[in-house]
């Protein structure tokens, strides 16, 4: 898993100089001191150490002890962001409620799953999670491959017919439009997942224990996401590369054991497969 102390999740950059310029905190331990002074004055839990702080780009990930047990807390200083993440926070007490194994966000005393706080260095947005133990997703282990393929199913009927507008992911990556052999979708679009793979699917054995970070949901139809999960499945943080067709394959029959794929569906999957396939790697 990710190493304990201060570290970057995928760039080459000091992560202590990360860490002042973008969140003006000094170092790991003054970090480890902020977060638990804002875990009792906002949330009213009392924090017991910090193990493991990760920054990714404008975001931070941070592992906490606390009364609470063991916690993970989310912050982010993309402040254009802060809507969209409160929402996608929300969705995930939905989601928990509706029965798909997610990190259901620990409210503040008044019922806030997400707060904006003044940080060091400016305003920074926060959640706190319980942590979630497991093993990321291995594509190797066949069994865990069609669960992970069942939970996208799953996922995908507890998020049919929810709307929030603050979801809405401005994605840079390159999108299947007008590809050859796909016939027009007889679904309507949906909120999708839109980055299902390793490094956001935990596992204990061939169960399925937690899937996690919404931050890039977006609106597509069902059968683009299984596609593009289907090929970035192996991937965790870096190298974005295919799957081999016999973890497509065993994905697919996973997720067809909760939902079918309509006659379109079906016409579409392997023409998007292709798409996919040739645009990974970006």
């Amino acid at each position: 898993m990710l190493p304990m102390g201060l570290s970057m999740l995928w760039e080459k950059t000091e992560p202590e100089q990360a860490l002042r310029e973008r969140f003006g905190l000094t170092g790991f331990e003054a970090a480890g001191e902020w977060v638990g002074e804002v875990l009792g004055a906002v949330w009213g839990i009392e924090a017991a150490g910090c193990g493991r702080l990760v920054i990714s780009d404008q975001n931070a990930i941070v592992w906490m002890d606390s009364d609470r047990g063991p916690l993970v807390v989310k912050w982010s200083r993309a402040q254009g962001q802060f809507d969209r993440l409160e929402a996608s926070t929300g969705l995930l007490r939905v989601l928990d409620e509706r029965g798909v194994p997610v990190a259901a966000p620990i409210p503040a005393p008044d019922g806030r799953v997400r707060v904006v706080v003044d940080g060091p260095a400016c305003e920074l947005s926060l959640a706190v999670l319980p942590e979630v133990t497991g093993d990321w997703l291995d594509v190797e282990d066949e069994d865990a491959v069609r669960a992970a393929g069942a939970c996208l199913a799953e996922l995908h009927n507890a998020l049919t017919g929810y709307d929030d507008d603050r979801l809405i992911h401005n994605d840079t990556r390159p999108r299947p439009t007008g590809v050859p052999g796909v016939p027009p979708l007889d679904d309507a679009k949906q909120p999708v997942h839109n980055d299902f793979r390793a490094a956001n699917i935990l596992t204990r054995g061939p169960k399925i224990v937690a899937v996690l970070d919404f931050d890039e949901l977006a609106w597509g139809h069902r059968v683009e996401d299984l596609a593009q999960a289907a090929i970035y499945l192996g991937t965790r943080f870096t190298n974005w590369q295919p799957t081999s067709p016999a973890v497509r394959r065993t994905f697919r029959e996973g997720y067809e054991t909760v939902r079918p794929l309509r006659p379109a569906e079906d016409r579409a999957f392997e023409p998007l497969l292709r798409w996919y396939e040739q645009h990974s790697g970006f």
